[in-house]
């Protein structure tokens, strides 16, 4: 049996998810908006890994708080990502990086990239630009906690699970 799939992440705070559902989120051709219940920072992928191992990995690391700002704009992040960056979560990624770098199947990022993803682009989408892309947007928020996150894929999308969290200090 594999491994599940895990992440690190920030979730937002309630008040940065009531801001971030208030950007203009209607279906349009190719563009599926990621659940607010899904919206959060990836720290650190890991792909398959043993949540025990990562979990003991990140027990004795030292989690200092951040205030994390999102915005200015909604842009693309590749080609099937619409995303909101998220400044301010760098030494988080850091240390979470340091901490569980012989764990899990995928590379470490060359470049952490801050963001939430706030919807997916199909390969066929529509020639024209989802109509929230370049909206501008602000929010702040102070990281809480880290999370140690599963990933359940099923094809009516991604179900996250925290299995373990740390509060920062």
């Amino acid at each position: 049996m594999s491994s599940p799939r895990l992440f690190v992440a920030l979730w937002p705070s309630a008040d940065a998810c009531s801001d971030l559902s208030l950007l203009h989120r209607k279906d349009e051709p190719g563009v599926r908006f990621v659940p607010e219940e899904n919206w959060h920072v990836t720290l650190r992928f890991l792909g398959e890994a043993h949540p025990r191992e990562v979990a003991e990995a990140l027990d004795d690391v030292d989690f200092r708080a951040a205030d994390i700002t999102l915005g200015p704009i909604v842009e693309y992040l590749g080609d099937h990502s619409l995303i909101v960056h998220a400044s301010g979560a760098e030494a988080l990624n850091e240390v979470v990086e340091r901490a569980t770098s012989h764990l899990g199947d995928a590379p470490l990022r060359k470049r952490f990239v801050g963001h939430i993803t706030i919807a997916r682009l199909g390969r066929r989408r529509s020639v024209r630009q989802p109509a929230v892309v370049g909206t501008p947007f602000h929010s702040t928020f102070t990281v809480a906690e880290v999370a140690l996150v599963q990933s359940h894929l099923a094809p009516e999308g991604a179900r996250y699970e925290t299995l373990a969290a740390w509060p920062t200090r």
